[in-house]
C-alpha cells in the first residue's frame, strides 16, 4: 500500500479502538441491542446529512436497498451488539485485541471467497506475527482470569467473523457510490434492529451526560466518518490489507483505557504492539524490501 494508505489504516484503525472505550462508558447504562440501535441510527443520520450535503445520487434499486440493508445486520448489527456484550465481562483493551484477529479471518476466508484476494505466504506470515501480537497483548488478561469469560471471548471472535464475511462482500458492490452506500447500510442495519431492542429492553433511559457523550462519539467519529472513508479505500487496498485496521485498535484502545478509564499498561503490552506493527511492514512488503537494499 502507499503511505497515504497507510496513513488512512492508522487513523481509521485509531478511531476505532475509541470505540471500545465508548462501549465500556454505554454498557454502564444501556443494554448492548440499544447500543448498537443508536450507534447504527446515529451513523445513518450523519451520512445522510454528508450524502445530501456532497449532492451524492441516492440508488434507486430496491433490491438494491434490500442487499445492503441486509449486508448491514452482518457488518453493524451484530458485531455492533456482540462486543458490547462481551464487554460487560472483559477489558475493554482485551475486547479490542480479540478484535485484531479480523485480519486472520478475512486473509483466510478471502482466499477461499469466489473471486477473493488470494493471499501468499507474504501475507499469511504477516498475519500470523500479528496474531502472535496480539496473543501477547492479551495474556496478563488472560493469566489473571478476573474478568475474563470464555462465553465473552466466543462473542468476539464471532463478531470478527462477521467482520471478515462483510469486507468480502462488500467488495461487490464497489458501484455503489461510497457515502450512499454506508447511509443505506447503517439504515437497513437500524431499522431491522430497534423492533429487536424494543421488544427485548424496552425504551432506553439515559440520565448521564457520559452516556450521550459516547453514544454521539461512538455513532458519528467512530461510525459514520469511519465507514464513509472505509468505502472510499477498501477497493484500493483490498479486504486483507484493510483489515489490518484492527492490529491498530488494540494500541489507541490500551492508551486511552489507561489515561481515561484507569486501565495500566503492562510492558508485556508494550511488546505485543511492537509485534504489531512489525507484522503490519511484513504484510506491506516493506520489511522484505529493506533486506533486499541490503
Amino acid at each position: 500500500m502507499s503511505l497515504r494508505d497507510w496513513c488512512w489504516i492508522v487513523l481509521l484503525g485509531s478511531i476505532w479502538g475509541c470505540s471500545f472505550i465508548f462501549n465500556a462508558v454505554l454498557i454502564r447504562e444501556l443494554s448492548p441491542l440499544w447500543i448498537t440501535t443508536l450507534r447504527v441510527g446515529i451513523g445513518a443520520i450523519g451520512c445522510w446529512a454528508i450524502l445530501f450535503l456532497l449532492k451524492k445520487p441516492v440508488p434507486r434499486d430496491p433490491k438494491l436497498w434490500g442487499q445492503l440493508a441486509l449486508l448491514g445486520v452482518i457488518a453493524y448489527a451484530i458485531p455492533f451488539a456482540l462486543f458490547p456484550t462481551a464487554q460487560a465481562h472483559l477489558a475493554s483493551g482485551v475486547a479490542a485485541i480479540i478484535n485484531a484477529l479480523t485480519p486472520m479471518m478475512t486473509a483466510i476466508m478471502s482466499h477461499f471467497w469466489p473471486g477473493g484476494e488470494k493471499s501468499g505466504p507474504r501475507k499469511f506470515i504477516g498475519v500470523g506475527i500479528g496474531f502472535v501480537g496480539a496473543a501477547i497483548l492479551v495474556s496478563p488478561a488472560l493469566q489473571s482470569g478476573g474478568n475474563t469469560a470464555l462465553w465473552a471471548v466466543g462473542a468476539c471472535l464471532a463478531a470478527t467473523l462477521c467482520y471478515a464475511l462483510s469486507l468480502n462482500i462488500t467488495r461487490s458492490y464497489k458501484h455503489v457510490e461510497p457515502t450512499a452506500f454506508a447511509a443505506i447500510a447503517l439504515t437497513g442495519s437500524a431499522i431491522l434492529s430497534l423492533p429487536v431492542a424494543l421488544s427485548l429492553n424496552g425504551l432506553p433511559q439515559i440520565t448521564q451526560i457520559e452516556t450521550l457523550g459516547s453514544l454521539l462519539g461512538l455513532g458519528l467519529l467512530s461510525t459514520a466518518l469511519t465507514f464513509l472513508i472505509m468505502y472510499r479505500i477498501l477497493p484500493r487496498v483490498g479486504a486483507t490489507n484493510f483489515a489490518t485496521t484492527t492490529f491498530i485498535a488494540p494500541i489507541s484502545t490500551l492508551i486511552l483505557g489507561t489515561f481515561l478509564l484507569g486501565e495500566a499498561i503492562l510492558p508485556i503490552q508494550i511488546l505485543g504492539m511492537l509485534v504489531i506493527f512489525f507484522g503490519l511492514l511484513f504484510i506491506d512488503g516493506r520489511i522484505q524490501k529493506l533486506l533486499r537494499k541490503r
